[in-house]
């Protein structure tokens, strides 16, 4: 069922078959004020001409409610069938004026039928067809005969108008089931990015959930670690340069245990549409400043435009994380790549699509393979860390609306890019 929904409402689009109409009236303005002037000049071309100007007059009123609640109903199934019914109808007319099955014109009865088969559902295309058929055999039966000036090349002509009538058939259809399936393999793509999306969300979620249940759990080793920090503290002969680096430790526990505290207040935070509005720079200088204690021995540069630092933005809990996550990726990048006195640098501004923030670093640079994996889920292949955090980064800047990208940076290196949409302070 699913396959075949979405032809459906692709092919049913008013306006492809406004086209098709449109193609039908040239048509048959082409047949009455041609055809029939030069092969049968004493024919009566007065009611084929009304037909056309008709159908005309029905596209362009269709055409003019194009906007209103009537689009809705010609875009569904049963407004296509109208539409085709009535192009089917204009057909039969003017081929009862204009010869019956004598006219070659009546092999354009099956482009209708072929567009029928493709749009509507089983139902409604048997009926086009069994209407197409039945209106074939009455014009079998009930049409003005035509009668050629030149009655020896009448067979000539016959067969001449055939191939036209063929050829014309054929590209009608190859040119309506081809935008057909551009339309099909666009919604299958978008159609496959949603479900993308779904899979990735259930993963965060799932997370999320894991994150949870690890706060409660790492608890109490943090707190065993913060009490042996106490105590080598206390120790009369520990050495000056030790009770430096026990204060940095103290300090990192008290850190991971304000993270660790926090995870459960912010699991599953939503975005807020509303409110949760913040100033750009106030978010930047929070989140780098976090960063900074967690990894003091690490350098991190932020520059913000002067105009981009007043600008408001939506940042939650999560937004924050996938910053954090970025920067702490670019300084393992320039350590890895033996740059440790290289700083992260962090550069907002405004663009077009919003506040812009790119994090550079020196390091080796990323694998293609590596940035096509991002979307899809965690790195498993990578010796250190949960590989989690690009993929996170990405999920959190999408689901604000934005995008992340990755490109080369002059010299050595990788410069992250994301953009975020600003939002009027309250």
């Amino acid at each position: 069922m699913s396959t075949t929904q979405p032809p459906r409402r692709a092919a049913a689009d008013p306006l492809r078959l406004s086209q098709l109409r449109w193609l039908s009236v040239a048509t048959m303005a082409g047949v009455a004020g041609i055809a029939f002037p030069l092969l049968a000049p004493e024919h009566a071309v007065e009611p084929l001409l009304a037909v056309v100007l008709l159908l005309a007059a029905v596209n362009l009123a269709l055409l003019a409610v194009a906007g209103s609640l009537l689009a809705g109903v010609l875009a569904g199934r049963r407004g296509a069938f109208a539409q085709l019914l009535v192009d089917l109808c204009a057909w039969g007319v003017f081929l009862y004026f204009g010869g019956g099955v004598t006219n070659p014109a009546t092999v354009l009865l099956l482009p209708l039928v072929a567009v029928g088969a493709a749009i509507l559902p089983a139902r409604l295309a048997w009926a086009l067809a069994a209407l197409a058929v039945a209106e074939y055999s009455l014009l079998w039966r009930f049409h003005l005969p035509v009668n050629l000036a030149d009655d020896d090349a009448a067979m000539r002509w016959h067969l001449a108008g055939m191939w036209l009538g063929f050829a014309v058939s054929a590209l009608t259809v190859v040119w309506f089931v081809s935008r057909l399936n551009v339309e099909i393999a666009r919604r299958d793509h978008a159609l496959a990015r949603a479900r993308e999306a779904q899979a990735r969300d259930a993963y965060v979620v799932g997370l999320g959930k894991l994150a949870a249940g690890a706060a409660h759990r790492l608890g109490t080793p943090l707190g065993t670690l913060r009490i042996l920090v106490d105590e080598l503290d206390r120790r009369a002969d520990m050495p000056a340069d030790c009770r430096e680096d026990l204060a940095l430790m103290r300090e990192q526990v008290e850190h991971c245990k304000a993270i660790l505290g926090g995870l459960s207040r912010e699991a599953g935070q939503q975005r807020a549409e509303g409110g949760g509005v913040v100033a750009a720079g106030d978010w930047l200088d929070a989140v780098v400043e976090r960063w900074r204690s967690l990894r003091p021995h690490a350098r991190a540069a932020l520059t913000i435009d002067a105009d981009a630092r007043a600008v408001g933005i939506v940042a939650d809990a999560s937004l924050g994380e996938a910053l954090h996550n970025l920067i702490d990726n670019a300084a393992n990048a320039c350590i890895a790549a033996g740059r440790e006195d290289a700083p992260v640098e962090v550069t907002a501004m405004l663009a077009a699509e919003g506040l812009v923030v790119e994090v550079a670093d020196r390091g080796a640079g990323i694998a293609p393979q590596v940035l096509e994996v991002v979307r899809r889920g965690p790195l498993q292949e990578r010796p250190a860390g949960m590989g989690v955090g690009l993929f996170l980064a990405h999920a959190a800047i999408e689901h604000h609306g934005g995008a992340l990208t990755f490109r080369p940076r002059p010299g050595g290196g990788t410069i992250v890019r994301f953009s975020l949409a600003l939002q009027d302070k309250q």
